[in-house]
């Protein structure tokens, strides 16, 4: 009898483990969403919504026919913005200076100086932007560091 007491606790047993176990299907849906949800985390932490970026930064960019480009980039509200150019070691001292507004990339981390000549585009990190090339690619090779404009104060 303890024998057949046994056997039937461990069949009940066995029968509520089952029973708790989810099916594949439910695993299914659980990872889907799951891998939504990241895809939706992913899209929203981009430079756009995730960095302070509005302030002012500076830097002295490479110049091919000077000893830099002296520049100041004040990102502001409304996607505006003020830019400050001084051509080093030249005899012309005048500052050339461009404002308007910017707009993003669809990824959320370059923008677009509207109104400027190309290259026009900056990379955006946490309190640096990098000067992009023509097309719009990072810049590489020795003078890459050159590339960048610190921030050096929050609007």
């Amino acid at each position: 009898m303890k024998t057949n007491n046994a056997m039937l606790i461990m069949a009940i047993g066995c029968l509520f483990l089952l029973s708790c176990e989810p099916s594949s299907t439910d695993n299914n849906e659980e990872t889907e969403e799951l891998l939504e949800n990241n895809e939706q985390f992913a899209n929203e932490h981009t430079a756009r919504l995730s960095l302070d970026y509005e302030g002012i930064y500076v830097g002295t960019l490479p110049c091919a026919d000077c000893e830099g480009i002296e520049t100041t980039l004040e990102i502001g509200p409304s996607y505006s913005y003020v830019k400050k150019m001084v051509y080093l070691g030249t005899d012309n001292d005048s500052i050339d200076e461009a404002s308007g507004t910017f707009r993003w990339n669809d990824e959320g981390n370059t923008i677009t100086l509207v109104g400027v000549d190309a290259p026009n585009q900056y990379f955006v990190g946490e309190n640096v932007l990098f000067h992009l090339d023509m097309d719009g690619n990072r810049i590489s090779g020795d003078l890459a560091d050159n590339y960048s404009l610190r921030k050096i104060m929050n609007n």
